[in-house]
């Protein structure tokens, strides 16, 4: 239930469009919103961190011979070890935000409501729009990724205290939702 109601949130920056002349009739003078999702990245940076971490494990199953990456892979497969996940978190929370600044490029978006008339209330159009947006997903997208950190890590620590061994992970559960 919380993970929908994380997931369907979003930040909504108000948008007013000014009235304009086109021909003879008087055109624009709309109100809507930038909705910004809480998870802009989605799925992706967990994908990517567990891949990252899987990575020396593969390269000893076509090497065996080098010793300090088999010391390195055997402790990264050690799920339920605290430097397997605060590394995790870590990598989650980096790819959070580089996904996010490739996906949404505030500049663009900026520069398409200078074209159209648009501008945020109270906000200069142009380069004082591109750094409020930048800072508004930039809060959106910390507080997004340790709500993805939590849920990813989260079914590791009820097993391991809990007992049960959970078929599970967080990026399963973000995948069903």
């Amino acid at each position: 239930c919380c993970i929908v109601f994380v997931e369907r949130g979003q930040r909504r920056i108000p948008i007013h469009y000014a009235k304009r002349l086109l021909g003879r009739r008087m055109v624009g003078g709309q109100n809507t919103h930038l909705p910004l999702r809480l998870n802009t990245a989605g799925v992706i940076p967990p994908i990517f961190a567990s891949s990252l971490l899987l990575f020396p494990a593969t390269l000893t199953m076509f090497s065996s011979s080098i010793p300090w990456l088999s010391e390195l892979a055997d402790v990264f497969k050690a799920h339920d070890s605290a430097l397997y996940n605060v590394v995790f978190v870590a990598l989650i929370i980096f790819f959070c935000f580089f996904y996010t600044a490739i996906v949404f490029d505030p500049k663009d978006i900026a520069e398409n409501l200078k074209n159209q008339g648009g501008f945020i209330p109270g906000i200069r159009p142009g380069g004082k729009t591109r750094d409020y947006i930048n800072t508004v997903l930039t809060r959106i997208t910390l507080w997004g990724s340790l709500y993805i950190s939590a849920v990813c890590v989260m079914p590791t620590i009820l097993s391991s205290y809990f007992g049960p061994n959970l078929n599970f992970g967080g990026t399963s559960l973000l995948i069903l939702v």
